[in-house]
């Protein structure tokens, strides 16, 4: 087991600039509880795989036998909770070697003993989530963020400020109505390569498995995709509608933010693996009436938050210096030009396809793997308009498959706003979906064209029956009747219908 215990250290010395070429890969075994450093309340199993506090509800502290590796989940079963106690497992990560430490160093409670002392990090878990036979995974980012997560569901945010800078050991604490937890988990092949041009450093690893006809090797993951790996055409090409001939004659603009790598041919935005805040990305062209972009997302496979966020502007790209990128794009609302900005998407996944396409009424609809999601805002199509992303968060690439004009999609020409074969709509008539809900169903409802407007001020943009007479302060919209704006306004985060800005106040206006 002497290379077993040592792994940690070979991997974070293997972390720094050491070429690919010398530090291939090393084989791990799951992590065990230290068969020393532990309460004297601990009884470790045969493997020391399972730990079980007798007597009493304290002196339960326990140490992992080696060090965690950044983004390696600890997985513990808690398979026996008796309720006679109060207070739940602790668990968090110590940078001291328990092989290090006497039985004197190791107190009754991780919470408050150890962790009032330097370089120990733990926290209880909360008592509604110790329940017998639930699965806790929790781990630590590059950022020294601990997460934690229930029965691979969705990650909670556990602890900041871990010192990442060398080996962490796992500390877990089996107190109050915990009685008695398991380690689970398999062999692991870890794996350190590094990569030119639009890539990052890549940590994967692959989990060893007995089978019958020997060891099988499987892939569990990878933590840092690189940003030139992408989809195969096959594989696009089985997404439900997707295009299989996509025009390439549009890509990201030269002007990104100063965190944001592009491919050679500008095809690829990747964020930067250290610091990926200031990523906004731009369409080298506007994008012209019923042009259909089709972009493919890539992402960490990490617990970060946050996602891809789309916008139109006005603004030509060229025009715009890096110093001027904001993280946020909403800082960019109160320029000149006309930005509007869309945020929220649902969760996607590695490889998912992304459609936009900007109808002649300025509905803006998009799909995901071929599927129409309705429409995501109203724009002014009376302007050229560029496309833009921040890429945040989960997602670190952005890959430009390209665009497809649909039949009829030149200006002036019939317009044929579908997706799909399924949604097929009539020229003479246009997709209307309702401004104030930011998704339709796939099929949007169609109604016959609008009738000469006379002396009106045209239809309520919510109603759809009164007259026009209110307009939005501040981004100057006149597109509602006064009951509608009254409602609206009284909204919780009431946003305007057409560029979905802030809602301030609604004036009535009146004519002679």
């Amino acid at each position: 087991r002497g290379w077993v215990e040592s792994f940690g250290r070979t991997l974070w010395r293997c972390g720094g600039s050491t070429p690919a070429s010398k530090c291939p890969g090393l084989l791990v075994w799951p992590p065990r509880f230290h068969s020393q450093a532990k309460g004297k309340n601990v009884r470790l199993d045969a493997h020391s795989r399972k730990a079980t506090r007798r007597n009493s509800f304290c002196n339960g502290v326990t140490f992992t036998n080696r060090p965690i590796h950044l983004y390696e989940k600890v997985r513990l079963k808690l398979v026996a909770v008796h309720h006679g106690w109060s207070g739940a497992l602790r668990f968090g990560f110590t940078i001291h070697d328990p092989s290090q430490m006497s039985s004197d160093d190791i107190p009754k409670y991780a919470c408050p003993d150890l962790v009032t002392r330097p370089g120990y990090w733990a926290k209880a878990l909360p008592e509604r989530f110790a329940v017998r036979d639930n699965i806790l995974a929790f781990w630590v980012d590059r950022h020294g963020r601990v997460f934690y997560s229930i029965n691979d569901e969705e990650p909670i945010l556990f602890h900041c400020g871990i010192k990442v800078s060398g080996p962490l050991w796992a500390l877990i604490d089996v107190y109050g109505i915990t009685h008695e937890v398991q380690i689970l988990g398999r062999c692991i092949f870890w794996q350190v390569a590094y990569s030119s041009g639009c890539s990052f450093h890549k940590v994967s690893c692959m989990i060893m498995e007995k089978r019958s006809s020997g060891a099988h090797c499987r892939s569990e993951g990878t933590f840092a995709v690189l940003a030139s790996t992408a989809t195969s055409p096959q594989q696009r090409q089985r997404a439900q509608g997707v295009p299989a001939f996509l025009d390439t004659d549009l890509r990201f603009h030269p002007t990104r933010g100063p965190d944001v790598t592009f491919s050679q041919d500008r095809m690829v935005a990747c964020t930067n693996w250290q610091e990926s805040n200031r990523t906004l990305v731009f369409s080298d062209r506007p994008l012209h009436i019923g042009e259909s972009l089709f972009v493919e997302v890539g992402h960490l496979g990490l617990p970060y938050y946050g996602a891809l966020s789309f916008g139109i502007t006005s603004c030509d790209p060229s025009t715009l210096r890096t110093n001027e990128l904001p993280a946020d794009p909403d800082f960019l609302l109160d320029r000149k030009e006309y930005w509007v900005v869309y945020r929220a998407f649902p969760v996607l996944n590695s490889g998912d396809i992304l459609s936009f396409m900007v109808l002649p009424n300025g509905e803006v609809h998009h799909g995901v793997n071929g599927a129409s999601r309705g429409m995501l805002m109203c724009v002014d199509t009376s302007q050229s308009l560029w496309v833009f992303f921040t890429i945040h968060g989960v997602i670190n690439q952005l890959k430009i498959l390209g665009k497809q004009e649909l039949p009829g999609s030149c200006p002036g020409s019939p317009f044929v706003p579908s997706w799909g074969l399924n949604d097929l709509v009539s020229s003479s008539s246009f997709a209307v979906t309702a401004p104030s809900s930011p998704l339709s169903p796939p099929i949007s409802p169609v109604f016959p064209p609008p009738e000469p407007s006379s002396s009106k001020n045209g239809e309520c943009t919510v109603c759809f029956d009164s007259e026009v007479d209110t307009v939005i302060y501040t981004c100057g919209h006149m597109c509602l009747c006064n009951t509608c704006g009254l409602k609206l306004k009284k909204q919780l985060n009431a946003c305007c219908p057409i560029c979905r800005r802030v809602i301030k106040d609604v004036i009535k206006i009146y004519r002679p």
